[in-house]
């Protein structure tokens, strides 16, 4: 358990890896809307 350890969530922030100790933070509700311009 530590910064060599490839299961620990140190392990992977250290060596810069995700998996399912570590994900990425991908909130698909919170994406930015896209807004539509009405042309004048």
């Amino acid at each position: 358990m530590g910064k060599g350890d490839k299961k620990s969530t140190r392990g992977k922030i250290w060596r810069g890896s995700y998996g399912k100790t570590r994900n990425k933070k991908t909130n698909r509700s919170h994406e930015p809307k896209k807004i539509e311009k009405k042309s004048a």
